[in-house]
């Protein structure tokens, strides 16, 4: 049974029907799902939730489709986990990973929200799907499309990293690189939209597709014994997921769910490089100026947000910050959640564990608040990033194995 009652404009309110609609005829902001919070509160419970698999549809009443998935079965309910060593060098004392570069099919929370879109894809009995992307999407696009039977048409900045590149195409998507950013990508891809009839993910289909983000913040907030944190960190490309985890904390609110209140403070991270929305923060408003991104962090580097405008409201509104951090800074936050944790992240992981480091030094985040980071996607995706020293090659003896180790802890000392 849906419990979507149709679609609602973020700026003026006004409503629509439930259609492939992204934009409000009336004002041109950005539209999103509305739902029967009522109907959904006398349907079900906390303890019906919890009966179910831990996948993403576990809160499928919270979700935009009309019938159940048939792909994406296997995504979400990734761990949440205590993070203890690293907290120690943070100077965070509840330090919490929700970790999603072990999500399913493809190793980001993009997989969240590519499963509801195209579900919601083959309810519209869309031809074809797609995506402007800068990795992560064009991945997990091009995996849920194989598995719905759909073409997909993938469009990326032409200088993406080969290893995303490569765990596109291998699903038999039809990619293109296109010369410029992402922004010249997402122009492109929002012509295509109106010419032909298919759905792109993140252009025509995203009021449903941005609805996937909220089962981070719902499952954050479950594995918590449904409480929300005190601060949650989230890297930021276009804006999005920081706005659907605090949805997501509302409505679980708005549902009677949360032992306690719905009063996390949201922080905000980005990449020096490509760092509208921290600017727009610093200045003390939501307006953005949009940037030319220069950055290793290509899967946050969107220098045009979409979401930008409500993720730096939403920042303000919980008492949250925002901080930005160099491409040297991004690498030795990939390499201290690796050796403190065992978690390899990519890229935007590393931007996260960089600026919670910046937040604490700050004095943003205290050492007993119960802070959450949001590790987004997989390390393996963006080896590139990351330069380390070759290993020794050493005869096969033991005393070339001693030598070679006690030259090693020389070094080190």
């Amino acid at each position: 049974m849906s419990f979507v009652k149709g679609l609602k404009c973020r700026e003026c309110a006004r409503e629509y029907p439930t259609k492939l609609l992204a934009g409000c005829d009336e004002c041109f902001g950005p539209l999103e799902v509305d739902y029967d919070y009522d109907a959904i509160r006398r349907s079900i419970s906390r303890d019906t939730i919890e009966s179910r698999s831990k996948s993403i549809w576990r809160y499928q009443e919270l979700l935009p489709l009309d019938s159940k998935p048939v792909i994406g079965l296997g995504t979400g309910g990734t761990p949440l986990v205590r993070a203890t060593r690293l907290g120690r060098v943070l100077g965070i004392d509840n330090l919490y990973l929700k970790n999603d570069s072990v999500n399913a099919p493809t190793l980001s929370f993009k997989d969240r929200v590519t499963a509801v879109a195209i579900n919601k894809a083959i309810e519209f009995k869309l031809e074809a799907v797609g995506c402007a992307s800068t990795g992560n999407l064009a991945n997990s696009t091009a995996a849920n499309a194989a598995a719905a039977g759909l073409p997909s048409f993938i469009l990326v900045p032409e200088n993406l990293e080969q290893a995303k590149i490569t765990a596109t195409s291998i699903y038999g998507a039809r990619l293109f690189k296109v010369r410029g950013n992402y922004d010249d990508v997402n122009r492109l891809c929002t012509q295509i939209a109106d010419r032909y009839p298919w759905g792109l993910v993140n252009v025509n289909l995203r009021p449903f597709y941005a609805e996937g983000s909220k089962t981070f913040g719902y499952e954050i907030a479950e594995q918590l014994g449904w409480r929300v944190p005190d601060a949650v960190v989230v890297p930021m490309a276009g804006g999005a997921l920081i706005s659907k985890i605090h949805k997501g904390f509302k409505e679980l609110d708005r549902l009677g769910w949360l032992e306690s209140p719905s009063n996390a403070r949201i922080y905000g991270a980005q990449a020096l490089g490509c760092n509208p929305i921290v600017d727009a923060v610093k200045r003390r408003t939501r307006d953005i100026r949009p940037v030319k991104p220069n950055t290793i962090a290509k899967s946050l580097a969107i220098g045009n947000p979409a979401d930008g405008y409500f993720a730096a409201g939403i920042i303000a509104e919980t008492g949250g910050w925002a901080e930005d951090v160099t491409d040297p800074e991004i690498v030795a936050g990939i390499r201290l959640l690796a050796e403190t944790e065992g978690i390899f992240t990519e890229t935007a992981g590393g931007v996260t564990v960089a600026v919670a480091k910046k937040l604490v030094e700050h004095a943003h985040i205290k050492w007993g608040d119960v802070t959450v980071l949001a590790i987004t996607g997989n390390g393996l995706k963006t080896q590139d990033a990351v330069q380390l020293a070759d290993a020794p090659v050493i005869e096969a003896k033991l005393a070339a194995f001693e030598a070679a180790i006690a030259t090693r802890a020389g070094a080190v000392a």
